[in-house]
């Protein structure tokens, strides 16, 4: 790893590339999970999905706060309390959290932070009050963790030198806010910008250097398109290879749509929108155990590549400058 940053510089690792469950996901069968169960070495382990991004070296930003946020921290060393002598008994150079959504991959997490240490915690207004509705999460002892709505196609500082800028993206409510036909509110609309699902533009506060976040997206409209154009880095929701992939590989009973994620692959999906946006460099991010890019050695990898895709893993490290 790098050990310093230049003033400009921004560093992404990954912490998680996985979707909901990881891979290999506890209880699935699947052939990429029976794969990686048994150490093949053609697929690796993936835990849940989360990076974190710092623009100084030395205080970081967490962005989303996955089940598997104590093994990440003690999978990157940069995570590790600091010098005792210096910075006390309890410590960490986590300055915030950023939530993109409130999907139980990307909160549970905020139940391991509970050590009465100080940080930010940073959503949307809405993802903020779906937290204080559910007691559970009132172990984040608010003396010590300062909850700030973040807003909308506005720019905050979340870290030293590091500025977030939130926008919609089309997506759906958490799974278990998600009414029931039974209970008379039907089921829940797919596809719609609302505040539970953002993707994040990510700079550095003092240059122009910056790139864009979107673990979860249901589609790609045209002012998506136009955000993103041209960047120099983005790491994208790659859920699923096509929508009916679990279905068809007899593990569950939702499209990758009804789960709010667009497919890689088909003339819908990102592979084809992206196509001609002319972005630098491309990383599928958010991967579920049943998609087939996890095999090193698949048909499906190696055209997601040709294509000009990265497939995350953990631990991945990129450093833009």
């Amino acid at each position: 790893m790098t050990d310093q940053n230049p003033s400009d510089q921004l560093r992404i690792i990954v912490l998680g590339a996985g979707a909901g469950g990881g891979v290999p996901q506890w209880n699935c069968n699947c052939a990429v999970c029976v794969a990686a169960r048994s150490n093949a070495s053609n697929v690796l382990p993936r835990t849940q999905s989360s990076i974190a991004v710092s623009a100084d070296g030395e205080n970081w930003c967490v962005v989303n706060c996955s089940p598997d946020i104590r093994q990440q921290i003690l999978n990157t060393p940069c995570l590790h309390p600091r010098d005792p002598q210096t910075f006390g008994r309890r410590d960490t150079p986590i300055h915030s959290v950023v939530l993109t959504n409130g999907d139980v991959d990307h909160i549970a997490g905020l139940l391991i932070l509970r050590e009465k240490q100080p940080f930010r915690l940073l959503a949307t207004p809405d993802i903020q009050h779906m937290l204080r509705e559910n007691p559970i999460f009132d172990v984040l002892d608010p003396s010590y963790v300062v909850r700030e709505d973040l807003p909308i196609d506005a720019g905050v500082e979340v870290a030293p030198q590091l500025r977030m800028e939130a926008f919609l993206v089309p997506g759906k409510v958490p799974l278990f806010l998600e009414g029931s036909a039974q209970d008379g509110a039907g089921p829940p609309e797919i596809g719609i910008e609302t505040e539970y699902t953002i993707g994040l533009k990510i700079g550095h506060s003092r240059s122009a250097r910056h790139f864009f976040y979107i673990p979860g997206c249901a589609a790609l409209p045209n002012d998506l398109k136009a955000r993103v154009r041209g960047a120099a880095l983005l790491l994208f929701d790659g859920t699923v290879w096509e929508n009916e992939e679990m279905i068809a590989k007899g593990v569950g009973a939702k499209t990758g749509r009804r789960m709010g994620h667009m497919s890689i692959s088909g003339a819908e999906g990102s592979m084809a929108g992206f196509a001609s946006l002319d972005v630098r460099r491309k990383v599928f991010v958010h991967i579920n155990n049943t998609n087939p890019v996890l095999f090193d050695d698949s048909p499906e990898r190696g055209h997601a590549e040709s294509e000009g895709w990265e497939i995350a893993f953990d631990g991945m490290e990129i450093v833009l400058q």
